[in-house]
């Protein structure tokens, strides 16, 4: 159950908008005790602006730790659901309620329960790129910072059962040498990756390595010199003595990682020739701007509201998960 309930704010139109949005959401966010969690695929300013950005695995831990009162959440639904899930007495704002994400969309959770009965004895491990209802029929949660982790943890004599990600679940499948019946799901930012394309640039920088997310389809994946989530390609590009990189995920990741390598070249992996950007962005992950991001902290609204019994459960295979993962 979502609380959409929201106002818009005038600002005085004398002042530049952007400045002015970012003095008063810091001035907003002191005032309330509030904690701006922000995803590495958000736009640079909001980045700038939160007191935490990074994947989905960083982002679980600081929400499941903060003593904010006010948790303001700067990525999609799902995020701003498991926030809520860790901190049940903690209100939980999101900036548009919109922002969704395609992974989360592909997997219902009574389209799920029909699958599901179909593999009794089955492990049920679901990214954590899915919906609350989908995290309470589940038996524990991953990242894909700890996928492999997760998956290694599980008895050999207990099948699997991997959703909603079927391009992550093959990757594991590789990885782990453990086989999983898969949700077939897809990302549509990782699957938007253009093969020839990326080879192409690949040929103009022969000297750069290929970074890719193991959301992405298997054809880019072979192509890769490095497989990761989001915090592994950051502490790769860190580690790594190369000087050019060629980045397949969220184009928002290149404000965090250039800052953290301002010496090396970043590139972005071209996507197909329809979408309007040269790498691949998130529109979902997009949704959210200083305007809503300021509305939201002054109003308090939309928050994330679920049921009691509902986060329980889906409490249960989350905290399975952050008890495997150390910060």
């Amino acid at each position: 159950m979502l609380n959409s309930t929201t106002s818009s704010i005038s600002m005085p139109p004398s002042v530049n908008e952007r400045e002015w949005f970012k003095k008063e959401i810091k001035n907003l966010l002191k005032q309330k005790n509030a904690i701006l969690l922000a995803h590495y695929y958000q736009e640079s300013d909001i980045q700038e602006l939160a007191d935490y950005v990074g994947d989905s695995l960083g982002l679980s831990q600081k929400a499941a730790e903060t003593n904010a009162d006010i948790i303001v959440f700067a990525g999609v639904h799902f995020m701003a659901e498991t926030a809520k899930i860790l901190n049940p007495s903690k209100k939980v704002l999101l900036p548009d309620l919109e922002a969704s994400c395609s992974l989360a969309e592909s997997c219902l959770a009574e389209d799920f329960e029909v699958f599901k009965k179909n593999y009794p004895n089955h492990v049920v491990v679901s990214y954590i790129n899915c919906s609350a209802d989908i995290k309470a029929l589940s038996d524990i949660i991953c990242t894909s910072a700890n996928a492999e982790q997760v998956i290694n943890s599980i008895p050999q004599d207990k099948s699997i059962l991997f959703i909603p990600d079927k391009n992550l679940g093959r990757y594991l499948i590789k990885k782990t040498g453990r086989e999983m019946v898969l949700w077939d799901g897809v990302c549509h930012v990782h699957q938007a990756f253009d093969k020839q394309k990326i080879e192409a640039i690949m040929s103009h920088y022969p000297d750069a390595l290929f970074l890719a997310h193991p959301e992405s389809d298997e054809p880019i994946l072979q192509m890769a010199t490095f497989v990761g989530s989001t915090s592994a390609m950051i502490n790769y590009v860190k580690k790594s003595n190369a000087e050019r990189f060629i980045i397949a995920t969220e184009a928002g990741i290149l404000h965090q990682m250039q800052k953290e390598v301002p010496e090396k070249k970043l590139i972005p992996a071209p996507a197909f020739e329809n979408n309007t950007c040269a790498c691949s962005e998130c529109n979902f992950m997009k949704m959210n701007t200083l305007e809503k991001l300021y509305n939201c902290l002054a109003t308090e609204s939309p928050e994330i509201i679920l049921d009691e019994s509902l986060q329980q459960k889906a409490l249960i295979p989350i905290n399975r998960m952050l008890a495997l993962s150390v910060l």
